[in-house]
């Protein structure tokens, strides 16, 4: 049995025992003579002001070893349930899944950086071998070059095409 249990097992024995004391007195009370009861109420009053305070006793929690969610107001964090703290292993697994969520970052950028380089060689690729050349792009009538030039293909097709 462990300290918690025995110390509430304790205090219901204790709070039962009181209340058959009181039960007890309760019903002698009624045959005493009015003066000796009121020198008896007075009495209990001056004990209830002199009584002690409970003393709040700070248990040591109950160490195990299983995992749980704690909360602390709207945040939960999962720990391990107590104890000294993570240990060795706990400690070196919390290590290497660092290194390997670090190393996967890495690899992430490295690919990502590669990926960019790519494209924009595609894209100065496909610029360097277009028709137009690229000063055309900065061009404020290029928008209205490329509508016309739309438009003239469209009739160019139109005109391949047999009629049916």
């Amino acid at each position: 049995m462990s300290t918690s249990h025995q110390i509430q097992r304790d205090d219901i024995l204790q709070n039962r025992f009181g209340l058959r004391v009181a039960a007890r007195l309760s019903a002698g009370a009624s045959d005493l003579p009015h003066e000796l009861s009121e020198r008896l109420r007075a009495a209990r009053q001056q004990a209830l002001a002199r009584r002690k305070r409970p003393v709040v006793v700070a248990h040591r929690p109950v160490v195990s070893r299983a995992a749980a969610v704690m909360r602390q107001g709207p945040a939960a964090v999962l720990g391990l349930g107590g104890g000294d703290g993570p240990g060795f292993w706990g400690r070196a697994s919390t290590a290497v899944l660092l290194a390997a969520l670090a190393i996967g970052l890495v690899a992430i950028n490295i690919v990502q950086d590669n990926d960019r380089a790519v494209d924009i060689a595609d894209l100065d690729a496909a610029l360097l071998t277009d028709d137009l050349p690229p000063q055309a792009y900065a061009d404020p009538g290029f928008l209205q070059f490329l509508k016309t030039r739309h438009q003239e293909r469209g009739t160019d097709s139109s005109a391949d095409r047999p009629e049916t």
